[in-house]
């Protein structure tokens, strides 16, 4: 059982975006007991006119280690100014995170998003809220390959609405309307609504965020069909088939795993399938023919699957402590050094699940010896498919 204390490291302040922005009797107590204040150059502009005299200001900036050390060296609560709900992608998770340890106080404001759907009117029951801000794609990448209803997005000057816009067009996620808020409740406060062909072309101010409202769900199949994809020129059966791929994803077994490679991907197919059933995985496409790079980029592009990240090498080249280790492998191709390969893998990751399609007996023998030798079960199903050969799904 946890004692709760009173005193309080941290004190926690949600403001808006308002040039003269009101607070409550409580809070306006709370600053008038406070000497210490912390928060970024802009939240001072807004509240400087709130705080006592004599006051003591930390700007949030620059190194983080640089700003816990100066905390630290005050014995007195600290109240800290953050805009909208600071455990909303906010500073309170940061501080939560470099001192697990401090007693917060929270008193939140809406954020940003909260603010845009009151502007426009919008039901957010179902809202799945994703950021960018200073952040890869890939929760955003996540959300629209799930086709979310509607999905809000916190910016940063790099990734604008405009580049969002364009990434969506790319992706063929047409489908959806953007509504982009800038500066809310401040003076310059305002509402653009439209197309993502139309936004894609305006600038907007650095202080903004999105809403993609979907306007009719995506169709989506169970699995692509094989004719959909972009082959490998003149070489059509260069494709893992549908009947295929699918087994073998069921045998990868990726709801748990967090990190998937395809090696050997080639027109990407399986990388693709496993993104569309399972968004939240980080896949790498491994790939050494220089062709298929852009063949793996169209093909993703074609089936809506951003996210992918495509490695063109040999395999045997590459600098394993540049990948992000694998939870499931899929071994598409091997250059008759299966064995090899698998240790190099089981050597990075000792749990690493390795699966393969065996076409070749030899190939089956090679994986069913190699991981046998570390005292790996071995699973096996058999698969044919009209007049190809019968193929040999492998996990281990």
């Amino acid at each position: 059982m946890t004692i709760a204390s009173d005193h309080i490291d941290f004190y926690l302040v949600g403001i808006g975006n308002s040039p003269k922005p009101k607070v409550s009797i409580d809070i306006q107590n709370l600053i008038d007991k406070h000497n210490i204040f912390s928060g970024g150059k802009r939240h001072y502009d807004l509240v400087k006119d709130l705080l006592p005299k004599d006051h003591n200001w930390i700007e949030i900036s620059g190194s983080m280690t640089e700003l816990i050390d100066k905390y630290q060296s005050f014995e007195e609560s600290i109240l800290i100014f953050a805009s909208g709900d600071p455990l909303f992608y906010g500073f309170g998770n940061t501080l939560k995170r470099l001192l697990p340890n401090a007693r917060l106080k929270t008193f939140p404001y809406f954020n940003s998003i909260q603010l845009l759907c009151h502007r426009t009117q919008t039901n957010y029951n179902d809202l799945k809220v994703t950021s960018v801000h200073g952040r890869d794609w890939s929760a955003l990448y996540q959300a629209l390959i799930k086709d979310e209803p509607l999905i809000g997005v916190l910016t940063d000057q790099h990734k604008n609405p405009a580049t969002i816009a364009k990434k969506m067009i790319q992706y063929g996620f047409d489908h959806y309307e953007m509504l982009v808020g800038e500066n809310l409740e401040g003076l310059t406060e305002k509402i653009v609504t439209g197309s993502l062909q139309d936004l894609s072309k305006l600038d907007f101010s650095a202080l903004n965020c999105v809403l993609l409202k979907r306007k009719q769900p995506k169709a989506r199949s169970f699995g692509l069909n094989d004719h959909d994809f972009i082959p490998l020129d003149g070489r059509p059966n260069m494709i893992t088939k549908m009947a295929v791929r699918l087994n073998t994803l069921q045998a990868c077994e990726l709801s748990e795993a967090k990190v998937f490679w395809d090696i050997g991907s080639c027109t990407g197919s399986v990388a693709i399938e496993a993104k569309r059933h399972y968004p939240h995985l980080q896949i790498t496409a491994i790939e050494k023919r220089k062709v298929c790079g852009g063949i793996i980029q169209s093909n993703m592009e074609r089936f809506s699957t951003p996210g992918i990240d495509i490695v063109i090498d040999d395999f045997f080249n590459l600098d394993m402590r540049q990948l992000t280790i694998p939870d499931v492998v899929f071994i598409g191709g091997h250059g008759n050094r299966l064995a090899e390969m698998i240790r190099l893998i089981y050597n990075l990751n000792n749990e690493t699940k390795f699966v393969t399609n065996a076409v070749l007996s030899s190939t089956s023998q090679v994986f069913k010896d190699t991981l046998s030798s570390i005292n790996r079960s071995i699973r096996s199903s058999k698969l044919k498919i009209d007049d190809h050969n019968e193929i040999e799904i492998l996990s281990a």
